[in-house]
């Protein structure tokens, strides 16, 4: 497997996040932080997630990349794009219930804008434990299988100090 990044473009009001290789809860700090400063930005109109180069992606990333959708809801945007060439990832978007808040795709479109690696961020285990609460708590939202599935990890998250 190949370590996960994430990479970004902006061109005008279209925003575009690259997701690359084994995507996992180390990177959640420096996404969510990212996608903070992004659309406290304004100027955002078009949202589109690539996943074509996606190994896996853990829950946490999920949750973060389905608040972004939320954020763009409350936002009255347009409803984002997330482009999944993975079997197995796209698997993963349709039962945690993705299409309802994306526009889901199995090609993507061609971009000419030069894309820019997310900064690494690092923070206390604390924070990172949060922002897993916050993520899984939004794809929690999404749908009773979904619930289900994290209410135990939620629940035991909010337990630590």
């Amino acid at each position: 497997m190949r370590e996960g990044s994430i990479f970004f473009a902006r061109q005008g009001g279209s925003y575009v996040l690259k997701f690359v290789g084994e995507v996992r809860l180390t990177l959640c700090t420096s996404l969510d932080r990212h996608l903070e400063q992004v659309l406290s930005n304004g100027g955002v109109e078009h949202i589109l997630v690539d996943l074509t180069e996606t190994d896996t992606i853990d829950s946490t990333s999920l949750g973060l990349i389905a608040k972004l959708a939320v954020f763009a809801r409350r936002l009255s945007l347009e409803q984002p794009t997330l482009v999944s060439t993975n079997e197995d990832v796209t698997r993963i978007l349709d039962s945690m219930g993705f299409e309802r808040i994306f526009l889901l795709l199995n090609t993507l479109p061609t971009s000419l804008v030069d894309l820019k690696r997310v900064p690494f961020v690092q923070e206390s285990e604390a924070a990172v434990r949060e922002r897993i609460i916050d993520a899984h708590k939004v794809l929690m939202s999404l749908n009773e299988s979904n619930r289900e599935a994290f209410v135990d990890l939620v629940t035991t998250l909010e337990c630590y100090p």
